[in-house]
């Protein structure tokens, strides 16, 4: 018999990382500061009412061909070589995967985020999940970014609770996660998405309704904004963004694959029982 699978879902920026992916190295080689960049694409998306994803895909291209940077997909992973995330981050893949095998469960990690899926590829923990998925460029004849490929919203990313439970694991297999299927490679109740603020709002409320599981992670000089998304019975826990062996996440989501192991093992139970 397979082990039943747990999908966990992130975010990126300020959930695994410790500020915007772009901030580390691609900002500071423009010459700009991440308040003036980020004050810029501001300012793009309410001069022409651009959505805010779309608008810094744009900046991102402007500015640095204003700076004479090309703009291809090997620069893009250098500048994910500098990102530096939360404690226990680095460790924290392994320590769940073994943790849930001694429990009859497979876990499977999923990064949904708005950030650039080019930049995380460079990072160090890139080949810790088993899909990544964020905004990406599409590139021309010379493998210069050209035009948005991917474009992902906080709205857009419940799309993902879906393609990851039905396991049309590529985010443009329409067919498949449209496909009417019952039987689900991972039970909604079985998904838990981790996120940090506002923008992760709308996965975490439909995780969380569908019989899953939500943390909201913050930084530990405040909690204000996760504060409020627990307030509004949008999240199940609010924890410190530290995934340090014993530390309170990592004793969260522990106890979260306990309850669904047990779980898993009555609902084998009962159909032992009822076929007998």
């Amino acid at each position: 018999m397979s082990k039943p699978i747990v999908a966990i879902m992130y975010d990126f920026d300020k959930t695994l990382s410790t500020t915007d992916m772009q901030n580390y190295a691609f900002i500071p080689n423009l010459g700009m500061t991440p308040e003036e960049f980020w004050g810029e694409t501001g300012k793009l998306s309410a001069k022409y009412e651009v959505e805010r994803i779309l608008s810094y895909m744009y900046c991102m291209l402007k500015f640095a061909k204003e700076k004479g940077i090309k703009i291809t997909k090997e620069y893009l992973k250098e500048c994910g070589k500098d990102i530096k995330f939360y404690p226990g981050v680095t460790t924290w893949f392994k320590r769940i995967n073994d943790y849930a095998a001694e429990r009859g469960i497979k876990v499977e990690h999923y990064l949904v985020s708005s950030g650039t899926k080019e930049i995380v590829e460079g990072c160090s923990i890139v080949n810790e999940f088993t899909q990544v998925y964020g905004c990406e460029y599409l590139y021309d004849e010379n493998g210069e970014a050209c035009w948005p490929k991917m474009a992902i919203n906080f709205t857009q990313k419940t799309q993902f609770f879906y393609r990851i439970s039905k396991g049309a694991i590529k985010p443009t297999d329409d067919a498949g996660v449209n496909e009417k299927n019952l039987d689900r490679r991972v039970n909604y109740k079985n998904i838990i998405y981790v996120g940090d603020g506002m923008t992760d709002i709308p996965s975490m409320t439909l995780v969380k309704k569908s019989g899953g599981h939500s943390i909201a992670v913050h930084p530990k000089e405040s909690k204000d904004v996760v504060q409020q998304i627990y307030d509004d019975n949008r999240c199940d826990f609010i924890v410190e963004a530290d995934y340090s062996a014993n530390g309170e996440m990592d004793k969260v989501m522990k106890l979260l694959i306990d309850l669904i192991s047990a779980q898993e093992k009555l609902e084998r139970k009962e159909k032992v029982l009822a076929n007998k």
